[in-house]
């Protein structure tokens, strides 16, 4: 292909990606990625790496491939959802007003900025509790999750040179790898976290903001072509 990999306006390129329980699928169809970071790795001798997208399409498991292949420990949005006390009628009522981002902002990105160890705090949605976390520091960091795109961090990405990945995948896929890993929740998927993710891709036309964007494949689909 010779499209260039980052596109600075319109839409992002639509590459396939596969959350198959193979790593050879998820490492070929990550190419595009670890093209853009290795080209970054050799201008600038880093990259900041951010994955957003739909719930189920795979942010979590191509995170821990990039994670594994640069040696770094992913950093989880889910890590930054909303305390409790914090969960106002208004601040929910915003699009993205879920997360935690001016804590994300502070503590993640303006310690990347800084340079050394990342000392932030976790929210356990069990116990609505902080809990402390260090982030060793290394030439590659991958932040994953919804809402990782906020427009809150934009000025904090720029100045990172942060490669914004989005990934999206068909509904009844989605909906069927949901059923799959949480029965329990799939309802609560369908009547509230979805309708959340949808309204803020939306709001901030998140997608289009991407660098790169990624179609996770069907499974089946995915292990088939790994073979």
């Amino acid at each position: 292909m010779n499209e260039p990999l980052l596109k600075k306006r319109g839409a992002p390129r639509t590459e396939p990606v596969s959350t198959a329980q193979d790593s050879r699928a998820d490492t070929r169809l990550l190419a595009p990625v670890i093209r853009a970071i290795e080209d970054r790795l050799s201008r600038e001798g880093r990259a900041v790496v951010a994955l957003d997208g739909m719930c189920g399409a795979g942010k979590t498991t191509l995170a821990a491939r990039l994670g594994e292949r640069y040696a770094t420990e992913p950093i989880h949005m889910d890590d930054f959802f909303l305390p409790f006390a914090l969960r106002t009628p208004q601040r929910l009522a915003a699009p993205g007003g879920n997360v935690h981002y001016e804590r994300f902002l502070d503590q993640v990105l303006n310690g990347l900025l800084r340079g050394g160890e990342v000392r932030y705090q976790r929210f356990d949605c069990a116990t609505g509790g902080l809990a402390p976390c260090v982030h060793t520091p290394a030439p590659v960091t991958v932040i994953e999750g919804s809402y990782s795109h906020h427009p809150f961090f934009a000025g904090a990405y720029r100045e990172l040179r942060a490669l914004r990945v989005f990934v999206s995948v068909e509904e009844g896929e989605q909906l069927a790898r949901l059923r799959l890993r949480a029965p329990e929740k799939l309802e609560r998927f369908q009547s509230l976290w979805i309708p959340l993710e949808k309204c803020y891709f939306q709001a901030y036309d998140i997608m289009r903001g991407a660098d790169i964007a990624l179609m996770s494949q069907p499974w089946e689909r995915a292990k088939e072509a790994a073979e």
